[in-house]
């Protein structure tokens, strides 16, 4: 094995979050085992903590990944102004980005200079949303940097058009237009990305994500978490505008596989894998909202009470504590575990990818993030969408009309009511067993197939990771060769 003064040292910062934290550390080992690098991986030290916590094997030491070992990954957390034990303040996004970025900036800036000094100097930073300050620091420091995008291309696209302003969108004025993009369906304004409508709660979440687009002639490439048979066309239009490489499903890689004791959950998942084997095949709903979702007490109630009345097993996950927004979530209602008995089990987190992968589960209820849509389809997995915000709205409509494996329960926030008992009755049942079922699962079936040929050696997000290797090589040894002009000609 190279020691770690040889290898190449890529560094990788992500924003602290659960859906941000998985792909980026996916990212990380991959490249470390692909490439044959050192990977150090970085957040703040309340991340650290939490994934400690929950049993993830983390080391400041090299640690080596994949079939061969031959690249290392290491972790290293900084400090981002706020007391470890307190996400009371990490809540309030509004005030925290900038928080995150001024203590952040400081902090790696020490960090990377210390690597510099040890003979360890990092040849590529690697970002995801929310830290777009990560480029100015790559800037700063004379370190060639690219950009890991956590959403599709049909969001990147959307952001990027109106960033630029080159097609009309909802407007205070005008807040009901629809929105049509280059190679993308006619989108609503309820399926436009929901933080860029004129009336979001949400404008500090857009600010954040459009600072990524004003930087983005600072990145030499911009890496996404889709594969290219899912978005084709669009990602070779949206390819004219900057470098694009889908590398995606990141999950789904085989590589991954040898290193599973390196884990991005915040959250340590309850056992649910026995009780799921006892179960028949296709007989199991899957019902998640991800890290972030809150849904309220009168909205649990009858979505407990819809599940309850279809009749179908199910299993489902109800996090505890809040969002971000505050939106505290509801409880489950007095009796309702009683009343499903052994055809139900409720978890505190769930180790999805295993569950979506499951004999027994037949379709999933979710929030539509980006994560837990690249995982269903990626695993042949129809959909129930219920969206709330952000890109999760625009996902739902990929899901059930342009990708046809879903159906939309709801259209997000925007539509401010409570799905009632009865309607989430009728489309669990839709979903499960209804002629429209059987052809949602065909559907399922060829995206995980196209999934699987992608990440398999050779394919497309596999040639695409090698080819990041190649760049970071290229990069590094163009920036030495300047360096050494620098020093000779004085």
């Amino acid at each position: 094995m190279a020691s770690k003064q040889d290898l190449l040292h890529v560094f990788i910062v992500t924003f602290p979050s659960q859906g941000h934290v998985n792909p980026l550390l996916r990212l990380g080992k991959l490249l470390a085992s692909k490439g044959k690098l050192l990977v150090t991986f970085s957040s703040s030290k309340s991340i650290g903590k939490k994934m400690k916590e929950a049993g993830a094997a983390l080391s400041g030491e090299p640690t080596p990944v994949g079939v061969s070992g031959g690249g290392l990954i290491r972790f290293e957390f900084f400090d981002d102004g706020c007391s470890e034990d307190n996400d009371d303040e990490r809540f309030d996004l509004e005030t925290y980005l900038p928080k995150l970025e001024a203590f952040g900036k400081k902090a790696l800036t020490g960090i990377l200079n210390h690597h510099a000094r040890e003979g360890r100097p990092v040849s590529c930073l690697i970002n995801n949303p929310y830290v777009p300050w990560v480029c100015d620091l790559a800037e700063d420091l004379n370190i060639p940097s690219a950009m890991l995008w956590v959403q599709s291309c049909a969001c990147f696209s959307s952001y990027y058009h109106y960033e630029n302003r080159l097609v009309p969108f909802p407007s205070e004025e005008q807040p009901d237009i629809d929105v049509q993009l280059p190679n993308m369906p006619l989108l609503k304004s309820d399926e436009i990305p929901s933080f860029l409508h004129p009336f979001t709660q949400y404008s500090f979440l857009r600010r954040a994500l459009l600072a990524q687009f004003k930087n983005l002639s600072k990145t030499f490439c911009v890496y996404m978490e889709t594969f290219q048979e899912l978005e084709d066309d669009l990602i070779k239009y949206m390819s004219q505008v900057c470098r694009i490489r889908e590398v995606g499903p990141l999950f789904k890689n085989p590589v991954l596989e040898t290193s599973s004791n390196i884990s991005g959950d915040l959250i340590k998942a309850d056992d649910c894998l026995g009780w799921l084997d006892s179960k028949d095949p296709s007989s199991v709903v899957y019902i998640s909202f991800g890290s972030v979702v809150s849904l309220n007490q009168e909205q649990v109630t009858e979505m407990a009470y819809g599940v309850l009345n279809s009749g179908v097993s199910f299993l489902w996950v109800m996090r505890k504590g809040e969002s971000f927004n505050g939106v505290k979530s509801g409880r489950l209602p007095e009796g309702f575990l009683e009343a499903a008995g052994d055809r139900g089990m409720v978890v505190h987190w769930s180790p999805q990818a295993q569950v979506l992968s499951h004999p027994a589960v037949s379709c999933f209820v979710t929030h539509c993030g980006w994560n837990s849509t690249m995982e269903a389809l990626s695993s042949g997995v129809p959909v129930v969408g219920f969206p709330q915000l952000g890109d999760q709205v625009t996902n739902a409509k990929y899901l059930a009309e342009e990708w046809k494996v879903g159906i939309r329960l709801c259209r997000g926030e925007s539509e401010n009511r409570v799905i009632g008992r009865k309607e989430v009755e009728e489309c669990l049942r839709e979903a499960t067993c209804s002629v429209k079922a059987v052809k949602m699962k065909e559907n399922a079936l060829k995206w995980k197939k196209a999934a699987e040929e992608a990440v398999a050696d050779g394919g497309t997000s596999d040639r695409n990771l090698r080819e990041f290797v190649d760049d970071v090589r290229r990069l590094s040894a163009d920036k030495l060769r300047v360096e050494l002009i620098n020093v000779n000609s004085t």
